[in-house]
C-alpha cells in the first residue's frame, strides 16, 4: 500500500432494507485520496455524500467492499481499535457545532485533546493558543459560546477537531449555515490546514463557490463517482 494515500477504498457498496427491497446508497466507489490535501466531497443530496464519508471514518461497514486508512484496513480492526482510531487519528466537524455550552473557547479546544488521551501541560496549553489563533480567535480564548457568533463557533469546533494533531478531519457541510464570507473563511482555514499541519481534510459541500479551493473533488451521482472526461 501506497503510504502517500490516507485514504483508499476498493469497490465500496452500501446498501439499505427498505420496505420495497434493498436500496444501494453506494455502488462501488473507488478512491484515493492522498495525505495533506484538501477533498472536497460534492454531490445532490441523497448521492451517497454522507454515507461514503461515515464508511471512510470508520462509524458505518460496508456492505461491500474495503477501506484503508493509512495503509490499514479496517476490516482488520476490532470495533474497540476503530474507536481508537477515530478519537486519536481522527477529527469531526459538523453542520451543528455542537460546542460544550459550560465551557469556554479555550477549554472546549483543550477538552478534544484530553478526549485524544494527551497530557495537560504547558505544551498542550500553548497547542490550544496556537490553534485558536490559526482559526482567528486568538482574542476570544476565553468567551463562552452564547458570547460568539455562528461562524466563530464553527472556527471553534475547527480549532477542536485538528488540536490533537489528527492525520484526517472529515467535515460534514461545516459551512451550510455560513453566509458566503465566512464559508470562504472557513474553506480557508482548512486550507491554512493542510499546508501547515499536513491534515488531510475531506469535506462535503453543495457551495459550488467553494470548489476551487480544494486540491481534488469526488462527485457522487446517485452512488456512483462521477469522473471527467
Amino acid at each position: 500500500m501506497d503510504q502517500e494515500i490516507m485514504i483508499k477504498t476498493k469497490g465500496i457498496k452500501r446498501a439499505f432494507d427498505t420496505p420495497a427491497g434493498k436500496f444501494w446508497a453506494l455502488k462501488g466507489i473507488d478512491v484515493s485520496i492522498p495525505k495533506g490535501k484538501f477533498v472536497i466531497l460534492r454531490g445532490r443530496s441523497g448521492s451517497g455524500k454522507t454515507t461514503l464519508m461515515n464508511i471512510l471514518s470508520s462509524l458505518d461497514d460496508p456492505t461491500e467492499g474495503e477501506v484503508y486508512i493509512d495503509g490499514v484496513s479496517l476490516k482488520e480492526l476490532s470495533e474497540k481499535e476503530r474507536e481508537n482510531l477515530r478519537r486519536t487519528k481522527m477529527g469531526f466537524v459538523f453542520q451543528s457545532v455542537s460546542l460544550l455550552p459550560s465551557l469556554n473557547a479555550f477549554q472546549n479546544v483543550e477538552f478534544s485533546m484530553r478526549m485524544a488521551g494527551l497530557k495537560i501541560n504547558r505544551d498542550s496549553d500553548k497547542r490550544v493558543t496556537d490553534c485558536l489563533k490559526l482559526v482567528g480567535l486568538g482574542n476570544r480564548m476565553n468567551h463562552m459560546s452564547a458570547e460568539m457568533s455562528g461562524g466563530e463557533q464553527q472556527r471553534v469546533a475547527i480549532a477542536r477537531a485538528f488540536a490533537h494533531k489528527p492525520g484526517i478531519i472529515f467535515a460534514d457541510e461545516p459551512t451550510a449555515e455560513l453566509d458566503s464570507a465566512m464559508a470562504a473563511k472557513v474553506t480557508e482555514i482548512f486550507k491554512e490546514m493542510t499546508r501547515k499541519e499536513g491534515i488531510t481534510v475531506l469535506m462535503t459541500t453543495h457551495d459550488v463557490g467553494l470548489m476551487g479551493a480544494a486540491d481534488m473533488i469526488i462527485e457522487l451521482d446517485n452512488g456512483e463517482r462521477k469522473y471527467d472526461g
